[in-house]
């Protein structure tokens, strides 16, 4: 009896060993990519002023779809919304070992029956124009703001993403950042202060995502 108590505490152990071991990372349609790209005193001014999951610097994100066997991600980048090959996403920015600046944010279970939905209707914006005011109420979007406004249309209307009042503000100053009053300067439209919003640092901390790597060991 004692010899089986034995078996079966290694037994145990060795399940237990086994299903710690993390599985090989699979790609799944509504997985959103949290990218950290380059783009100059505009990422710079997102970053310092929120930091994202783990304290890395996101500065863009799109959602993952799968259209006849194919990955391409959604996202509002300068030419517009847009579909673009998952791999032309993932080599946009490498890090010094050649590997993309990407993780993924994957809803939890109890919301992934929102993703069908959310693809749905990310994809009637196709084509629309990149959201160059960060203005909720017009018809253009940039990358959070396409995200937030397709799964608020899965979920019945409701905020899944929270947005937050936005700031363009040095933190370390108060002031104005200078390349945000350059660009909304020459927009010709008033800095939109405090106006809800989100951006892909904040996104990377909602509690209905788990972020994750996109290779495992």
């Amino acid at each position: 009896m004692k010899f089986l108590k034995s078996q079966l505490f290694l037994l145990g152990v060795m399940i237990l060993f086994f299903s710690c071991i993390q599985k090989e990372f699979s790609w799944q349609e509504g997985d959103i990519l949290f990218q950290d790209g380059d783009c100059g005193g505009f990422c710079e001014a997102i970053r310092k002023v929120t930091e994202g999951y783990q304290g890395i610097e996101f500065s863009h994100n799109g959602l993952l779809i799968q259209e006849n066997g194919d990955w391409f991600v959604l996202e509002a980048i300068g030419k517009g919304v847009s579909k673009t090959p998952l791999q032309e996403f993932l080599n946009r920015h490498l890090d010094e070992n050649g590997k993309p600046k990407v993780m993924v944010g994957r809803l939890k279970s109890e919301f992934q029956h929102l993703i069908p939905e959310a693809i749905l209707e990310a994809k009637k914006h196709l084509g629309k124009p990149y959201d160059s005011a960060f203005d909720f109420d017009n018809e253009a979007y940039y990358c959070s703001e396409l995200i937030h406004f397709a799964f608020k249309a899965a979920n019945g209307g409701s905020d899944l993403f929270q947005p937050k009042p936005m700031t363009y503000n040095d933190p370390d100053t108060g002031e104005l950042f200078p390349i945000w009053e350059t660009y909304f300067l020459e927009l010709g439209i008033p800095v939109p202060e405090g106006k809800p919003g989100l951006n892909p640092g904040g996104m990377s901390l909602e509690p209905v995502l788990e972020m994750m790597e996109i290779s495992r060991n």
